[in-house]
């Protein structure tokens, strides 16, 4: 099977940032192709999705960015325990945060314990440009969602939205589908054969962290490990590591429903590696975190925006390379 996945790292800049959380991201192309028999994974427009899954040290940039004070709980006092990888300093007003115990290996793990609201507001900051201020509607609170409807109204995606968090048919494509073959495979690893749980030095192209409970400290594998085993768009850990959060819903007649997550994780077993659970949007917990999306898909011979994004001043688009890889798998 052949693999194909379009790499571009977008740097959204801000004058007043504290420091540039960037991303390498993957083109999702072929809009309008099929679902799958499971309903999933029709997408019709190209977009992104980011290569791997957001770290402790991205979110560390936003906490010290935005959370001195910590309004809306950012912070969760159980990312300094066993399998969270943030400690929490100081007082109310001058919080600062940093890797748990200085251990560097915590650095590019999957941030966990965060909450739905939690995510929304991580993709408003970096929709706005990842600003230094505290948590208000130029920040955290209005951008690619509008968080002043919680309780309200539904949550949604607004128009306009940069960056997002994926929804199930954007998280799935991403996955499962393969652009060459046309096809749906089982797993995000390019095969419809259960990847086994190798630790990375022995990733055999078809290997994903789930249900090892041999790999203290950490428990999760630093994002990308599994560099043999990728989704046939070049995404990693889409099974296994750490469950995503996505933007959908089970329920579309409630103002708070539950969301989805998908992918399984360190702590999961195979059977659900595939399956899609929901939980309440401010539910956290050791084995969850999530990935982004966006608009911005730089090709090569250009980086326009698809759709236009909505103009926002504060953000810089840096192509900082574009790989085009192709490999066989056996």
């Amino acid at each position: 099977m052949r693999r194909m996945c379009v790499a571009l790292s977008v740097l959204f800049l801000s004058a007043s940032s504290v420091g540039a959380v960037s991303f390498d991201w993957a083109v999702i192309g072929n809009p309008g192709n099929p679902a799958d028999n499971t309903g999933y994974g029709s997408v019709g427009y190209q977009y992104s999705i980011s290569k791997t899954e957001v770290t402790n040290a991205q979110y560390i940039e936003f906490l010290n960015a935005v959370a001195k004070d910590d309004t809306y709980d950012l912070y969760s006092v159980t990312m300094g325990n066993t399998y969270g990888g943030i400690t929490r300093n100081g007082t109310s007003g001058s919080y600062t945060y940093t890797l748990k115990d200085n251990d560097a290996n915590w650095a590019n793990r999957p941030v966990v314990y965060v909450s739905w609201y939690d995510v929304l507001r991580f993709v408003n900051w970096l929709h706005n440009g990842q600003p230094t201020g505290e948590q208000d509607t130029t920040t955290t609170e209005y951008g690619a969602y509008d968080l002043s409807l919680i309780g309200v109204q539904r949550i949604v995606r607004l128009e306009g939205a940069n960056v997002f968090l994926p929804n199930n048919n954007e998280w799935y494509k991403a996955a499962y589908y393969d652009p060459i073959t046309k096809v749906y495979y089982d797993y995000a690893t390019g095969t419809n054969t259960q990847p086994d749980n190798n630790v990375p030095d022995d990733d055999t192209g078809n290997s994903a962290n789930y249900y090892n409970r041999n790999l203290s400290p950490y428990y999760s594998t630093e994002v990308g490990a599994y560099y043999e085993s990728v989704s046939p768009y070049g995404t990693y850990d889409q099974s296994g590591n750490v469950s995503e959060w996505t933007e959908s819903a089970p329920d579309s007649n409630i103002i708070v429903p539950n969301r989805y997550h998908r992918g399984g994780s360190w702590f999961h077993t195979s059977s659900q590696l595939t399956r899609q659970i929901s939980n309440g949007p401010t539910h956290e917990d050791d084995c969850l975190g999530f990935r982004i999306a966006s608009f911005y898909t730089g090709e090569e011979g250009g980086n326009e925006p698809i759709p236009e994004p909505a103009s926002i001043g504060l953000v810089m688009l840096s192509l900082s390379g574009l790989a085009l890889r192709r490999a066989k798998k056996s």
